[in-house]
């Protein structure tokens, strides 16, 4: 057994690879007053918004570091199809990426809510929605990867809809809040070290 100290500013998360190799049986759709609202184009500016609106407390910062060119190459990209989920009145809480670029694959890129929703029962219903949108007739396999960095019920979640552990892997980095990448008081469950 070993232990591997990280640097000051460095963070670790052990990384969790679920896969579903199996279309679910056809099942009613939970009811929701939510709906998905497909973005195309995609403006970069409002998707980093949304992404660091849902994603901050839990640290998501990847798309935070592209500029527009690098983010554009892939949220334009014809595989790739970004939904923003909207509540009755069309604010945004929401968010569903599925890739489609890894031929008989579909990835759940991201999958998420802003912190107000997470956890409060709607979940069914975005993965009923994003099931239905993976599973077509050249997709053999759905997968997604979730962090202990994430939300504390996402594994379970995962699990739960059907996803399989495939694998696992320790991701260390930069810490995003002391590199200006979001505020340092988000993510308080996760200790600060500068030194």
């Amino acid at each position: 057994m070993g232990l591997h100290t990280l640097k000051a500013g460095e963070l670790g998360a052990i990384v969790t690879y679920l896969d579903m190799r199996e279309r679910p049986k056809p099942a009613p759709l939970p009811p929701s007053p939510l709906r998905l609202n497909r973005w195309k184009p995609v403006d970069p500016d409002k998707y980093r918004m949304l992404f660091k609106r849902i994603g901050g407390p839990w640290l998501w910062f990847s798309r935070l570091v592209m500029d527009d060119s690098e983010l554009r190459s892939i949220v334009d990209d014809p595989k790739i199809e970004v939904f923003a989920i909207e509540d009755r009145t069309g604010i945004e809480v929401g968010m569903l990426e599925l890739d489609f670029r890894e031929p008989g694959d579909c990835e759940l890129s991201y999958v998420g809510f802003v912190p107000e929703l997470a956890g409060s029962g709607h979940g069914k219903w975005l993965m009923a929605e994003a099931l239905m949108r993976a599973w077509r007739k050249d997709v053999s396999r759905v997968h997604v990867h979730t962090c202990t960095l994430d939300h504390p019920g996402a594994l379970r979640f995962y699990r739960n809809s059907g996803f399989d552990v495939r694998g696992q892997a320790v991701e260390t980095f930069p810490d995003p809040r002391l590199i200006g990448l979001l505020p340092r008081d988000f993510a308080p469950h996760v200790p600060l070290r500068e030194a």
